[in-house]
């Protein structure tokens, strides 16, 4: 309970040696310890349990155990050993393709492949599997297209692949298509680039049972924490760093499902054993200053973001980092400056993909400094890159309707943007609002109903709300809005609403 749970493994440790046939008392310490990372004390543990009651994340361990020692024959059992706790079988084609390449048998490797049906977990990733094993076996060309539609789903795992992709393609010799499947990364582009024409590797390469074994884990856990659906999945993490101790990306993921249960220092620390030549420090440094912003260490957070832009050759990340960091200590027209050499510096390496996004943190900076004419002009050069992103239609027109300026563009834009974005609850509260603003008092209310249901947790939108309901005359449901705006409100907001609750809505407390 208070978080020390390496000591909680070792002393459910001693209590099941002392009771050899409390079962779960043993389970309990086996979870403890994987959980802690003491992988040692684990797999004594779960050589203690039937393989019946074996936790998942404990049959995964005893997977990775024989794969890290050349058995993948032996790994197979444990993947259905008709454990109460769930059938792991969907990951032998994985297991039994990487064994036949890892012994060059492509044929075999490939054939196993096929056999992953269209609903397995394994199915959205197969195509990168096949992919690095045909680079396993130097065939560039057919690879690169399994390698392109890889990259184009590989949400927030893309700059791994790519790098991963680009040692493949140059241990197979391919330089030209190693250059291809980083153009356009962005981050980390050019000294990638600088690399491959060097004839070096990333050392990202996933070349092995091992490493496909724990990056497929990484992606499973990501997916989990995406989704929100269980408990941090931080057993799964530490088997995947078990079967490849290299993997980056599993460390850094590790480090915010601790963070996010409260063991920060443990956090900083896996993080901090990342060398900074590591080829994903910059995702690395990302995760650190988050860390820190959430604990509000503000100040240890700005000591790594400025050092990182201090240092010779930073990148636009290093730049928009600092700016993240700035904006948490409320120092917005530095933060709107940080963003600003962000930009400079990807215009002058010839870094498209992110500039919109750039330009919206600066134009939001901008906005939160008072300079609303540099932050519109920066959200105009941001809807030239890119016309139809929901986000900057959405910001420019609500920061039009704050400012009284130019209300039959603003709602427009608005509307755009809640056409192309219908889900989202921040931009379908953008047009409640926009409608109120407008006097069409019961249109937006019944938009931003749809907006509270989308998203009862926000508070802006139940002020919103709870606005429309009282200018409408329905003054009860409104004061509901109200409290449920102030569960999560904080500063400026929580004092408008609190105001409203004891006197009822006036120009003085209004949202703006």
């Amino acid at each position: 309970m208070s978080g020390d749970h390496a000591r909680s493994a070792q002393l459910l440790a001693s209590l099941a040696q002392a009771e050899p046939g409390q079962v779960d008392i043993a389970r309990k310490a086996l979870t403890e310890a994987i959980g802690a990372g003491d992988t040692g004390l684990a797999l004594g543990l779960a050589r203690t349990v039937p393989s019946t009651n074996l936790p998942i994340e404990a049959r995964l361990l005893l997977v990775a155990e024989e794969i890290r020692r050349g058995h993948p024959e032996r790994a197979l059992p444990w993947l259905n050993s008709g454990a109460s706790t769930g059938d792991l079988s969907f990951l032998a084609p994985l297991i039994t393709s990487w064994s036949a390449a890892d012994s060059g048998k492509a044929d075999e490797a490939l054939a196993a492949l096929d056999q992953i049906p269209a609903g397995s977990l394994l199915a959205p990733i197969s195509a990168e599997e096949r992919a690095f094993i045909l680079l396993k076996f130097r065939r560039t060309a057919d690879a690169e297209p399994h390698a392109r539609h890889a990259v184009g789903s590989a949400g927030a795992r893309e700059l791994r692949l790519r790098l991963a992709f680009a040692d493949g393609f140059l241990a197979a010799g391919d330089k030209a298509r190693a250059l291809m499947i980083i153009d356009g990364m962005g981050t980390g582009e050019a000294q990638a680039r600088q690399r491959i024409m060097a004839g070096r590797s990333s050392g990202l390469a996933i070349d092995k049972l091992p490493k496909a074994f724990s990056e497929v884990l990484t992606a499973f856990s990501a997916d989990l924490l995406r989704l929100q659906r269980s408990s941090p999945p931080i057993g799964l993490v530490q088997v995947a760093r078990y079967a490849n101790p290299q993997n980056t990306s599993a460390t850094a993921l590790l480090a915010l499902l601790l963070a996010g249960q409260g063991r920060t220092d443990e956090a900083l620390a896996l993080l901090r054993s990342i060398p900074a030549s590591d080829p994903l420090i910059a995702q690395v440094r990302d995760v650190q200053t988050r860390v820190l912003t959430d604990d509000k260490r503000l100040n240890e957070a700005y000591q790594v973001a400025a050092a990182a832009a201090a240092a010779p050759g930073a990148q636009s990340t290093d730049y928009s980092r600092l700016g993240d960091v700035l904006q948490a200590m409320k120092r917005h027209s530095e933060a709107a400056d940080a963003y600003g050499r962000a930009i400079a510096v990807a215009q002058a390496q010839n870094v498209r993909t992110d500039l919109w996004t750039l330009l919206l943190l600066r134009a939001a900076a901008l906005q939160d400094a008072k300079r609303w004419p540099e932050a519109r002009a920066a959200l105009q050069q941001g809807l030239t890159l890119a016309p139809d992103q929901p986000l900057l239609l959405n910001f420019l027109g609500y920061a039009q309707l704050e400012h009284g300026d130019n209300l039959d563009s603003a709602e427009a834009m608005i509307r755009k943007a809640s056409e192309l974005a219908p889900d989202d609850a921040s931009i379908t509260d953008s047009l409640g609002w926009a409608e109120f603003k407008r006097g069409k008092v019961g249109e937006a209310i019944v938009t931003l109903q749809r907006a509270a249901e989308k998203d009862p947790d926000q508070a802006e939108i139940q002020e919103h709300l709870g606005d429309a309901l009282y200018r409408s005359g329905r003054r009860y449901e409104a004061r509901f809005a109200w409290n449920a705006a102030l569960i999560t409100a904080e500063d400026e907001i929580a004092g408008r609403v609190k105001a409203k609750l004891a006197s009822g809505l006036t120009p003085a407390n209004a949202a703006p």
